[in-house]
Formats: structure tokens, sequence, C-alpha cells
């Protein structure tokens, strides 16, 4: 039995559940009533789609006390909507400017687990002027070079390895039409970003914010 693309196309097309969905790009867990408040929506109608988002297996349900949190299931689900985000700027707004118009979203922006926005993108051009990545058509790898310079900042290949996801992915930047670092390479460096507080996430929204220190040790460190 062939996959069933139009059930998928069903659950994403609402919508009420395609902003939800879009909210938790975010990574963090939502609750139904923060989610029902980005969709504008009643928090009864919101569990009703939830219900479907899940049963669908783009969401997960986590249980902490009487609260239930929602997140994304997984980065397959992430890279779908990032992908429909890009698509359906193209196709509904071609003539208008790509991306968010909050200037603090375009400039730093969390994709899921990664860094994006005009930020990402030059990370990404960095490491690949560097010759520590090298971009084709089909993929994007990690050199003999830039395995090195990672493993001497603290990451940990064995560890990386061990998981079925590329240790590194080109993601086409939804702001600024051009890749960013996806994958668990793209993960780590955000984490240690946000470990070493150069930078924070805001709680309302994707944004990343670098403190002026934190940005100039993240240039200096990766060249941009």
């Amino acid at each position: 039995m062939e996959p069933n693309i139009a059930y998928i196309g069903n659950l994403l097309g609402d919508t009420a559940r395609s902003k939800m969905l879009t909210a938790l790009m975010s990574g963090k867990a939502l609750t139904a009533t923060e989610l029902s408040l980005e969709a504008d929506i009643t928090p009864q109608t919101a569990s009703s789609h939830l219900l479907k988002l899940v049963e669908g297996e783009l969401l997960i349900v986590r249980k902490q006390g009487r609260h239930k949190y929602f997140q994304l299931k997984s980065t397959e689900v992430a890279e779908l909507i990032e992908r429909m985000l890009n698509i359906s700027a193209l196709v509904s707004h071609p003539r208008i400017a790509t991306g968010p118009k909050n200037e603090r979203l375009r400039k730093a922006r969390i994709c899921y687990d990664h860094l994006a926005g005009e930020l990402g993108v030059k990370l990404f051009d960095a490491l690949v002027k560097k010759g520590w990545l090298i971009e084709t058509h089909t993929k994007l790898t990690l050199t003999a070079t830039g395995l090195e310079f990672f493993s001497k900042i603290g990451v940990d290949f064995k560890s990386l390895n061990l998981s079925r996801r590329p240790i590194c992915k080109a993601c086409l930047d939804w702001s600024e039409r051009r890749s960013h670092l996806a994958g668990s390479l793209g993960e780590w460096v955000l984490n240690d970003a946000l470990n070493r507080q150069w930078a924070t996430q805001a709680l309302d929204s994707r944004v990343i914010q670098f403190t002026s220190e934190g940005l100039r040790a993240f240039t200096k460190r990766y060249g941009v």
C-alpha cells in the first residue's frame, strides 16, 4: 500500500492546524491553551485539532503533572513545515519580500533545533568558505578539516554518529532563500551558543537574541 499524501496534506491544509504547527517550530513544547492563542481559536477547538495531529503522527504529547504539552514529532516534520513555509511564500506572495517582517526574527531565529535567519546563513557561508563544509546539489559534506575543527571545539562525533540523523544538512532558509546548517551538527552549534550564554531564545517567539559579547565570540569562532 502506497503512502497517503492526501492524508498528510489534509492535516497541514487547515489554517488553525498550520498556525499551531508553525508555532511549534520554536522547538518548545506548548499546551493546548497556548496553541489555541497562536491559532486564534478556542481551547476546545484546539484540542480537537491537536488530537488529529497526534493521530496523524505529526505531534507527540508529553505529560507533566496535570498538564499536557505538544511537540513536533521529529526533525522530518520540522523540515516539512519549513519547506511548506518556503513554497507558500513563493506561491502566495511572489512579489513580496520573503520571510518575517520582524527584524529580530529575520536576524536570528530557531528553526526547530538549529540556527536560522541572516546569522544562520552567514554561518553556513563561512563554513563553506573555510572548506569545512562542501555543498553539492544532492548533499552537504563535512570535510576532514571541518571534522578536525569541530572536534577541537568539543563536538563528540562518536555520539552524533549513533543517531540516524545526518551530521550536517543544508536547510533552505525561509527569509534568506539560501542555505543554513541543519542536522545534528547544526543543533550542536546552537546549543553550544545557548549553553555559553552567548545567546538566549525569546520566551514568546522563535527569536534567538545574541548579546554583543556573545555575537563577537560566535563570529570570531566560526569566522562569520
